[in-house]
């Protein structure tokens, strides 16, 4: 199946899944994987990393922005079949263990249907696996501060709101910063074009969503990879500062 790749950088891609994005950074034979798009997203995972000239068994961990479906989609199995650790931030551990589950409901979705994009968004949700149960069974938390001891060094950033554990990546030397669903710059169910939040119905805590944009201003990168969307060329900062405009 073929993966839609974009190389931003030396040793980082970002994967366009099923309206899902993931991150792959190398290191030599070494991956870290961030997100793994939807359940049925899995063959699409495969092929990405072979397409980086990687695989399953060559990723080191695997790092979880947050733990909706469509970006832990194929974390457990990765973790079951290859052992590969799933890190997340703290606060997202219990989360991703599914005690607990913040993702838009199909109330809400039903409640939103008139809205532009939300019925195909919501039907192609269905059939990826966007109400399967794909919980990680040993999630584990950050092991500290600063960069993490893996390909790509990649620096957590806690950005809640989104989830409470919500989680950004900054690659400091690279310039980039992997903004999961905190920032993006496009969505199926919006009509804004550029840097923005989701839309409202996505979001657990939207005043922490907008108060994160905080932290993405404080980033310094010219190049954004979000979790829906294209690739965002320029300032990381101005991308939080339009996102705010923009929710006004």
């Amino acid at each position: 199946m073929q993966a839609d790749i974009r190389q931003v950088a030396d040793g980082i891609h970002l994967v366009h899944g099923s309206n899902t994005n993931w991150v792959i950074l190398t290191e030599g034979d070494a991956v870290t994987l961030v997100d793994t798009g939807y359940p049925g997203d899995r063959e699409k995972v495969r092929a990405s990393l072979a397409a980086v000239g990687s695989s399953p068994e060559a990723v080191t961990a695997v790092l979880v922005t947050h733990a909706h479906n469509d970006h832990i989609g194929s974390a457990e199995y990765l973790s079951g079949t290859y052992g590969t650790p799933v890190y997340t931030h703290e606060a997202e551990v219990p989360h991703a263990r599914r005690d607990f589950l913040h993702q838009v409901t199909v109330g809400q979705v039903l409640k939103n249907a008139w809205r532009p994009g939300v019925v195909p968004w919501a039907v192609h949700a269905l059939r990826s696996g966007g109400t399967a149960h794909v919980p990680v069974a040993e999630p584990r938390a950050f092991p500290g501060q600063g960069p993490l001891d893996l390909p790509g060094r990649p620096v957590p950033v806690h950005t809640p709101g989104h989830t409470a554990g919500h989680c950004a990546f900054h690659l400091p030397e690279a310039g980039v910063v992997i903004s999961g669903d905190g920032l993006v710059s496009a969505h199926p169910t919006s009509r804004v074009a550029g840097p923005q939040l989701l839309p409202v119905m996505f979001h657990h805590d939207l005043g922490g969503a907008l108060a994160s944009l905080d932290a993405f201003e404080a980033l310094a990168g010219d190049v954004l990879l979000p979790g829906h969307g294209p690739v965002h060329r320029g300032s990381v900062r101005e991308a939080a500062q339009r996102a705010r405009e923009h929710a006004a």
